[in-house]
């Protein structure tokens, strides 16, 4: 299902092939019923750990590959076009790239390893129930202490894989800046086994493996060099990662709108009515191709903003105008999917009906179209800001 549209080097195609290949082997069925279940896709992970995958993005000096985003991207469409859409993949840009960016040294080795390894897992905690895009409304916050340490309190609300983690990147105001009176936001790693750190499990109509959880920093006493970059600095440090991302959703959207397509053409092909394939038929084929068409374009848009980004320059529209595109074609395709299918598209045989929720989230989350629309029209097209 390739296009000349799309330009794939050799290296690309065989880190494409590798990751479709482990994922395969794992399956959806088995995706799905860890979903169900409400365990981990460990061994998916482990082997994608073992073959390198996770550490694809780590530098090569802390034990990784060295890749960038563009590469990355890759292993999360692979993953998600066999039907196994790693979203806690989608977290690892933002702890790499930070702690790549803005980590000490002393905190660089101690962390980026065991991430490239699988030996350490890492969430990213900056949602809270009164503030998600808005991060001026964190209330979450960090006070020195006497002994030049911190003292964490509040709560984070919506945190993928805080369960299984092994500590938390968490955004905490540490002052007010007094010319805008809006809160000072810094970064801490927070180990999850510290006294003061509860989590409670948060149920959502997800079937995937992640889960999600609420935490609670109950005057939390971290050591000084918990604090990540600068203090004050913490927003500016997580947009390191934002747009990678962005990326990365896009990139997992892709792989689904693959999956889709591709269970509905195999379907389409064989499914007779009337001693007629159903594809023969316009009613299903154009859905199809409609589809197809803006996958292409979602996945030119996605490589050009990864390629953006790893080239150091600015990739905010770019990785905006992906995750737009590809999660709503993503959404798109697997209803085009489903339908083809009939009653069929609705069974937990043919692997549709639950990925459809999973394509749907990334409309909403990390940031919502709605945002993103607002982005593009005040930033893009000049007009009034609206909100």
């Amino acid at each position: 299902m390739n296009s000349n549209l799309i330009e794939t080097s050799a290296e690309h195609q065989q880190i494409y092939d590798s990751v479709a290949k482990i994922t395969r082997a794992y399956g959806h069925a088995a995706f799905a019923k860890a979903g169900r279940r409400g365990e981990e896709a460990r061994e998916l992970w482990q082997n994608l750990a073992e073959a390198g995958y996770l550490g694809i993005s780590v530098p090569e000096e802390y034990g990784g590959s060295g890749q960038g985003v563009e590469e990355l991207a890759i292993v999360l469409e692979a993953t998600a076009a066999q039907g196994c859409p790693m979203t806690s993949f989608v977290v690892l840009p933002i702890i790499v790239f930070v702690l790549s960016k803005h980590a000490t040294e002393a905190q660089k080795r101690e962390i980026l390893p065991a991430i490239a390894t699988g030996e350490k897992r890492l969430a990213f905690a900056i949602t809270e129930p009164d503030a998600g895009t808005n991060t001026h409304n964190l209330k979450t916050n960090a006070v020195r202490t006497a002994n030049g340490g911190w003292r964490l309190s509040g709560s984070k609300y919506y945190i993928t894989e805080a369960e299984v983690a092994d500590a938390l990147l968490v955004v905490a105001r540490t002052g007010v800046d007094e010319a805008t009176g809006r809160g000072k936001l810094s970064l801490f790693l927070v180990p999850k086994h510290l006294k003061g750190v509860t989590l409670q499990n948060l149920p959502t109509e997800l079937i995937v493996p992640e889960r999600q959880a609420s935490v609670f920093f109950d005057d939390v006493e971290l050591p000084a060099d918990a604090l990540i970059g600068a203090e004050g600095e913490g927003l500016r440090n997580v947009f390191a990662g934002l747009n990678p991302e962005r990326i990365a959703v896009a990139a997992l959207c892709n792989g689904l709108t693959t999956y889709a397509l591709t269970k509905a053409c195999e379907y389409a092909k064989v499914r007779k009515v009337w001693k007629t394939p159903i594809g023969a038929h316009q009613a299903v084929a154009h859905p199809l191709a409609e589809a197809y068409a803006r996958l292409q374009l979602s996945k030119m848009a996605t490589q050009r903003a990864a390629q953006l980004y790893d080239a150091g320059r600015d990739a905010g529209d770019a990785s905006n105008i992906a995750k737009l595109t590809a999660s709503d074609t993503a959404v798109f395709a697997l209803d085009r999917a489903i339908q083809t299918h009939g009653g069929n598209g609705f069974s937990q045989e043919f692997g549709l009906g639950d990925l459809w929720f999973v394509a749907r989230v990334q409309q909403t989350a990390p940031v919502s179209r709605e945002m993103v629309l607002n982005h593009i029209a005040q930033h893009n097209l000049g007009l009034p800001r609206s909100y």
